[in-house]
Parts: structure tokens; C-alpha cells; sequence
């Protein structure tokens, strides 16, 4: 059976009950993946696409207290920033319920529409999005390609599941991965508005920040390395 990717999650201590079916782990913005394989009915038939995870019942319990602290810290955030105060206050209520985040290195452009969507989503529909994993260091994406290559075998096979630097939407500071799942399907329904869009069947953690799209949604690939197949025409 084809190994599938899983989306990382941060390690600290305090969000470490949120990690998600994959068993992956990130600190900052260096991603390490391991090699279990999670349970099949999360998969669809194509091997590619998970099918929606059911809600924990936890997830809703972290998403009421996040919101709840959003509420409370408002007033401060008005005295702050009055223009702003709900992105402000959400953005602290965040930081608490996901505090190894870094959104350092993305792209202005890139993060100020990211900060508007979670705050529409926290605000509006009680969902958290969290970033796993936005910027990362040329560096740090060749080792984590490096070590790719080294477990699929292959160049082919490593770039189904992450970039080399000179292609990584990473490294440019405009891709994001986030989590929940939950938060993810949302930012799936409604990150058009604000330019970000899911990119891959096999990553649902994984968004871009794409303004040429102009609000509608690209044609999604099947995986990171069909990009260079449909430039080039074969697999590099």
C-alpha cells in the first residue's frame, strides 16, 4: 500500500492533545514527518483525498474557551487598537490556544489575509485555524526534501509529498499549513475570499495565498510534484 503524507502538528506541551490522525510534529518551522500510516477510513478510494474527520468533542471545548477568550481580552484589544480591536483580541486568544505558531517570514500581503480570515472564523463561526508551517528557510526545506528523497527512494517520489526550495511555495512565504481539520475545511469554503486557497488532494492542511485567481478557486492537484509534471510534461 502507497505511503501516504501526514500533516504535521506542533509539539508544544500545551496544544500537544490537538495533534490529529498522522502522528507528525513540527517545531517552529522545522517539519518533521514520521512513517505511520493512520487508519484507511480516514482515506478515500483515490488514496489521496481524507474523508471529513468526525469533530472531537474536545475540538469543540478548545474552540469555545479560544472564542470565550477572544470576548474577554476585547476590551484591552479596543483601548490597543480601536480600528481593529476584534483582529487583535482574536489574534491574542490564538496565540494561547496555538503558542508554538510563527507566522515570522510570510509574505505581508500573505499573512494580513490569512489574520483576516481566522478572525472571521473565530468571530463569526466559532473556528479556530491555527499555522503548523508558513515560512520556511531554503535551508530547512532542502533537508526536509533531502529526507524525502532518502525515504521514498526517489526524486519522483519525493516531490508527490514535498518541494525542492527553488519550487517550494514555503520558501516564497505565501503557503500555509494549518490546522484543525475543522479550521481547514473552513478556510476551504470560505478562504476565497481573502485569496487563500487549498492546493493539493493530498495535503487538506495546505493553503496559498494566490490574488491572481481573483476569488476563484484554482484547479486543485493531485499532489505538490504534479505542478512540475503539467509545466514540463513529464516528472522531473
Amino acid at each position: 500500500m502507497r505511503r501516504r503524507r501526514r500533516p504535521p502538528t506542533t509539539h508544544a506541551a500545551v496544544v500537544q492533545a490537538d495533534a490529529g490522525p498522522n502522528g507528525s510534529a513540527e517545531t517552529g518551522n522545522a517539519v518533521t514527518r514520521d512513517d505511520s500510516r493512520g487508519d484507511d477510513k480516514n482515506i478515500s478510494e483515490s488514496g489521496n483525498e481524507p474523508r471529513t474527520l468526525p469533530p472531537r468533542a474536545r475540538d469543540g471545548v478548545y474552540a469555545a474557551v479560544t472564542r470565550l477568550l477572544a470576548v474577554l481580552l476585547l476590551p484591552a484589544a479596543f483601548l490597543r487598537w480601536p480600528g481593529r480591536a476584534r483582529e487583535l483580541a482574536c489574534g491574542w486568544a490564538l496565540s494561547m490556544r496555538f503558542p508554538a505558531e510563527d507566522l515570522t517570514g510570510l509574505n505581508d500581503s500573505a499573512r494580513a489575509a490569512f489574520t483576516a480570515a481566522r478572525t472571521e472564523a473565530l468571530w463569526r463561526h466559532s473556528q479556530l485555524i491555527g499555522l503548523t508551517s508558513g515560512y520556511r528557510d531554503p535551508i530547512v526545506q532542502q533537508r526536509m526534501f533531502d529526507e524525502e528523497v532518502r525515504r521514498s527512494g526517489s526524486v519522483a517520489s519525493a516531490r508527490m509529498f514535498v518541494a525542492p526550495p527553488a519550487e517550494s511555495n514555503h520558501v516564497k512565504g505565501i503557503a500555509l499549513d494549518v490546522r484543525p481539520h475543522e479550521g481547514a475545511r473552513w478556510l476551504e469554503v470560505h478562504g476565497a475570499r481573502y485569496d487563500l486557497y487549498r492546493i493539493y488532494d493530498n495535503e487538506w492542511w495546505h493553503f496559498e495565498y494566490h490574488p491572481e485567481h481573483g476569488g476563484t478557486p484554482p484547479r486543485r492537484l493531485p499532489h505538490p510534484g504534479a505542478g512540475l509534471v503539467s509545466q514540463n510534461g513529464d516528472q522531473a
